[in-house]
Parts: structure tokens; sequence; C-alpha cells
């Protein structure tokens, strides 16, 4: 059974990111080379890093980039795998044909290493990370909303409203949309713990925000060479990225089981 454990961190997570002033007095960015390296203390929780910098304010702030660079990717993949799904499962024919195919393309690279090829041509900054996320995952979204559609389009109350002179338009927005919608937000919730691995990777790489802005995953790239002496530098990032990733999971585990009961409810009805 699901338990609200995972829904409590993750609120937890987003607050103390939005609120982070309230949860840190130290700049993010300014160095006190009074304080290198120094270890975990009640002045500094999580310690500080190889150039004095608070890493409790770093991985504050750097979630803020960390999610939000995931949550837009995410906002961005599902609008594009939403429209590319609907108009190839509804109108079918070579449009379908047309758009698999693309698919299939997108889904035959490994993504990771998709989204670090198109990082690598563009600059490194977190609009650049953000793109290579969303160009990489909407592929997934648009295969799954397309046999959605491909079931609901059959159903008798669709047939009923194309009778009645509903424009395809009206069909899709008003009949099939909103039968799609539950299932685009269980994938949301399941590939979006992919989605800040991914952004944390491609950081961890140096091709996402560049230092001094701190984000999850280039802090552990920064003191990877700490990681035996002093390793809170890594820890705490680690652990922020783990946590968030392993909630998500847990909840988009809650939602996938909650969408298939409901979908079981609706054939028996």
């Amino acid at each position: 059974m699901f338990s609200k454990a995972p829904i409590i961190v993750l609120v937890f997570i987003a607050a103390a990111v939005v609120f982070a002033p309230f949860f840190t007095q130290y700049d993010p960015v300014s160095i006190n080379l009074d304080e290198i390296k120094a270890a975990p203390s009640l002045s500094h929780p999580f310690g500080t890093d190889c150039k004095g910098r608070d890493v409790l304010a770093r991985v504050l702030y750097g979630g803020r980039i960390s999610l939000g660079v995931s949550f837009a990717a995410a906002l961005v993949s599902l609008c594009i795998g939403f429209s590319v799904g609907l108009i190839s499962g509804y109108y079918g024919g070579w449009t379908d044909t047309l758009f698999m195919a693309v698919v299939d393309l997108t889904l035959a690279f490994p993504s990771l290493l998709l989204a670090i090829g198109i990082s690598v041509v563009l600059p490194p900054t977190k609009f650049t990370v953000m793109a290579a996320i969303a160009l990489v995952g909407w592929a997934s979204f648009a295969r799954l909303i397309r046999g959605q559609v491909l079931k609901v389009k059959e159903m008798a109350y669709v047939e009923a409203a194309r009778s009645l002179g509903a424009g395809n338009l009206r069909v899709i927005a008003v009949h099939i949309f909103p039968q799609c919608l539950s299932l685009g937000l269980v994938i949301l919730g399941i590939k979006f713990s992919g989605y800040i691995l991914t952004e944390a990777s491609l950081s961890f790489l140096g091709l996402g925000p560049q230092p001094p802005t701190p984000s999850w995953g280039n802090m552990i790239g920064e003191n990877r060479a700490y990681i035996l002496s002093e390793p809170w530098m890594v820890l705490f990032p680690g652990l922020a990225i783990a946590a968030t990733a392993l909630c998500f999971n847990l909840f988009g585990d809650y939602m996938q089981e909650k969408f298939s009961n409901q979908l079981d409810r609706q054939i028996r009805s």
C-alpha cells in the first residue's frame, strides 16, 4: 500500500528549495578561504567545500536549478509527446507512420548518450540541459499516448460525437484528450526521477550550469576528488538526488497502480 512518506519528503524538499533563505544565511557562491573543507558543525551543518562555501546553502540553491530544469523539461516533453501521440493515434495513416518513425528513431538511441550529444553541440547552460532532456524524453510520452488514443477513439461515445457532426478538433479536445490526461500524468510521475538523474549526469559532466552556479550534479563533479578525505562535499548533494529520485519513483508507482485500477473500472462499466 502506498505510504504518504514519499509525498511528505517531496513537499519538504520543495519547501526547503523554494524557501532556501529561511534555512541558511550563507551565500551559495561566496568563497571563504578561512573555512575551506570545514567538517559539518553547528555553524555549517553540511560542512564547507574546497572553496569554503557552505554545502547546505549550495544544496538548497542548487536544488532550484536541478528541480527547476527537470520540471521544465518534463513539461516540455509532456506537451510535445501529447501533441504527437494525439495526432498520430487519431488520424492514423501516413501521419501515424511518419510520426512513429521519428519516435522509433529517437528511442533507438540510448537516452543519456543522445542527451550528451545534444548538450555538447549547444553552450553549457541550464537551458541547454532542459532542451536536451526534453528532446530525448518526448518520444516515450508520444508512444504511450498514441496507444491510449487508439483505444479511446473506438469507444461508443466518440463514435456518437462524430455522428452528431463534431469535428476532429472538437473530438480530440473534448472527448479524447481528457481520457489521456491521467495517463500522461502517470508517465510524468514515473519519468521525473529519470529526468532528475539525467540532469545530474549532464551537470556532473560539465554540460549544465557552470560553476560557481550550484546544481546537485556539478557539486558532485566539482568535489569528486575529495570523496575519500572530505566525503560530505559529495555525500549531501548525492543524498538529495537519491532521495528525490526515489520518492518520485514511489509516487509514480502509486499513480500507475491507481490509473490501472481506474481503467479496469471503466472497462467493466
